[in-house]
């Protein structure tokens, strides 16, 4: 199945000469022509970089130990008795 036809590509080639006019037609082709390859250049590169992170997977990071609490000292009451001493 054709994308465009004859007929189509005459109306989308009219249309572009009546927009743009006859001057301005090769340098906004020109820049579309740019804007194309820099979007085909960053999709290779990004497939490449998905490609050898899927391929190569790192190493996952050591899991970081929590840092150690201070005793927390309790102050009883004066004349209560000590949890640590037994009755």
């Amino acid at each position: 199945m054709r994308l465009l036809s004859p007929g189509s590509l005459l109306l989308v080639t009219a249309l572009a000469v009546l927009l743009f006019g006859g001057k301005r037609l090769p340098d906004a082709a020109r820049a579309l022509g740019r804007s194309l390859r820099i979007l085909k250049s960053e999709g290779r590169a990004l497939r490449r970089e998905f490609d050898s992170g899927r391929q190569t997977p790192a190493a996952p990071a050591p899991a970081a130990r929590p840092a150690a609490e201070p005793e927390r000292v309790v102050k009883a009451a004066p004349g209560a008795p000590r949890p640590d001493r037994a009755a």
